[in-house]
């Protein structure tokens, strides 16, 4: 079996296709070389002198940004083109790394094509809006859909507990069920929570690589399961995640990677067949790897050298050849490599390969409350609630109620304000997205008064901005009813 392993090209301009527009730039940018293609698109004196202004500027910022080793695709320009109009380019700007001192300037390979129909682009930027709108939409739905899990979690926590002493183990066993499902259905909500994130750029992390292959194994189960099946195709997928030391990194970058894989891997699978994707401890290289392996229809030694250049695809028009180039892209930006292994007929092996990440200092932030044995129930609390949800307000003070608190509900932060200035409490739980008053703001408010009680926040985000020194711990919806008592008693 052919072995590749991808490292930077030595060379400041690999070989493209005569019909594909290339530009290499200094890492200062100057312009260094143009081929033809882009000459005859952009002109022979400048190399962005055919863009309207705000055009040039945002080339020049996506030069600088790719300079700095940061991967830039799938930006759409308007070339001036005399009297038949502006004509529509897509660019990509590569960092070429050649070197692996820290902060050094890259030269940046620039590729692109030309968008020779302007209704098929106009469509393509309608399609790109629609699905930054269902994005958008989809967030909502999570956080609505949190709150439902949130009540079902709750009535069947309820409904357990009034059946504790029932002879009547079917039911029992039935809640149980509920309850495992609306467990499930919100990691599942996390899931796609952080995959729809894209901010421009989230702060460095340590990444749990295991964790993170075993997300991306349910956030892609409907690919290699769901649909195949539904087709009457079969498509196994073995998971063998074995603890590895963190890496340092963008937990959705290195998410779109591994997303990326396991749908190359099912495509090249027709007619069915098996992935396999695992995680280990290369010793040797003190480094951590993760494999996604296919039995599909494998690579020839012409294909496998060229599945890291731009705009290469294999799969014709419904391809845009910029998967793996991305992947390749954050992986490098990662200080990681990508080796690869394929025959024809004999399927193909992904593996990447990153460093340890260094010792981390522990972030300002709230601590997230983690699952525990339930506490022994001993003399209870006095409890302010806060949550514009009916449903969430009614089903929480009931839970906390039975184990034992006296509980407080109200349904918005001004209302928890008057509740303060009108009686004690020893502890607040509050909801984050509320529309007259979020969760941070109370919390605010309160320490401005003077108020140290500890504050529980609620929140079916994956990853809240909450400064630390206004919220004591931040509990996710929807939550372990045993969980959020247990950080309760802890706190007071």
């Amino acid at each position: 079996m052919e072995v590749l392993t991808h490292h930077p090209p030595p060379d400041p301009l690999p070989l493209v296709a005569a019909d594909v527009l290339s530009a290499t730039i200094n890492g200062d940018g100057t312009p260094c070389h143009a081929n033809p293609a882009w000459e005859a698109t952009f002109g022979h004196d400048g190399l962005w002198d055919r863009l309207p202004p705000e055009d040039t500027r945002f080339a020049q910022e996506y030069v600088a940004e790719a300079a700095r080793g940061q991967l830039v695709s799938h930006q759409v320009f308007l070339v001036a083109d005399g009297a038949s109009g502006p004509t529509p380019v897509l660019l990509h700007f590569h960092p070429i790394r050649l070197s692996t001192e820290p902060g050094a300037q890259c030269p940046v390979l620039v590729t692109g094509e030309v968008l020779r129909e302007p209704v098929s682009w106009a469509q393509e930027q309608t399609r790109r809006r629609r699905m930054e709108i269902v994005g958008q939409m989809a967030m909502g739905m999570a956080h609505d859909f949190n709150n439902l899990l949130t009540t079902i979690l709750g009535h069947a926590e309820l409904l357990r507990s009034a059946l504790a002493r029932a002879a009547d183990h079917g039911i029992q066993e039935s809640v149980t069920s509920v309850t495992r499902a609306a467990k499930d259905g919100a990691a599942l909500v996390k899931k796609v929570q952080a995959y729809l994130r894209h901010e421009k750029r989230e702060a460095v992390e340590t990444v749990d690589l295991a964790a993170l292959v075993s997300e991306v194994v349910t956030l892609t189960r409907p690919y290699w399961y769901n649909e195949p099946r539904r087709q009457g195709i079969a498509i196994e997928l073995d998971a063998d995640l074995a603890p590895v030391p963190p890496i340092e990194g963008y937990p959705t970058e290195l998410r779109e990677v591994m997303v990326n894989l396991v749908l190359n891997a099912v495509q090249a699978m027709p007619a069915g067949g098996s992935i396999s994707i695992s995680t280990r401890r290369d010793g040797n290289r003190d480094a951590a790897v993760v494999e996604v392996a296919d039995s599909g229809v494998g690579m020839p030694s012409r294909v496998l050298k060229q599945i890291f250049d731009p705009l290469f695809t294999t799969k014709g028009a419904k391809g845009t050849g910029m998967g793996l180039a991305v992947a390749h892209g954050i992986v490098q930006e990662h200080r990681g490599r990508i080796e690869v292994e394929s025959e024809p007929g004999q399927g193909s092996l992904f593996r990447l390969v990153f460093p340890f990440a260094p010792e981390a200092p522990v972030p300002d932030r709230p601590r997230l409350a983690s699952a525990v044995a339930p506490a022994q129930r001993q003399k209870g609390s006095r409890l302010l609630i806060v949550d514009d949800e009916p449903m969430v307000r009614t089903i929480t003070k009931k839970l906390l109620a039975l184990r034992g608190h006296e509980v407080v509900a109200v349904h918005g932060g001004i209302e928890a304000l008057e509740a303060l200035d009108a009686q004690t409490f020893d502890c607040i739980v509050t909801d984050l997205s509320m529309p007259e008053m979020s969760g941070s703001e109370l919390a605010t408010r309160i320490r401005k008064r003077g108020l140290m009680l500890p504050i529980v926040l609620l929140t079916g985000d994956t990853d809240p901005d909450v400064n630390a020194e206004i919220v004591t711990v931040v509990v996710r919806k929807p939550f372990d009813a045993d969980v959020l008592d247990r950080t309760i008693r802890e706190l007071v």
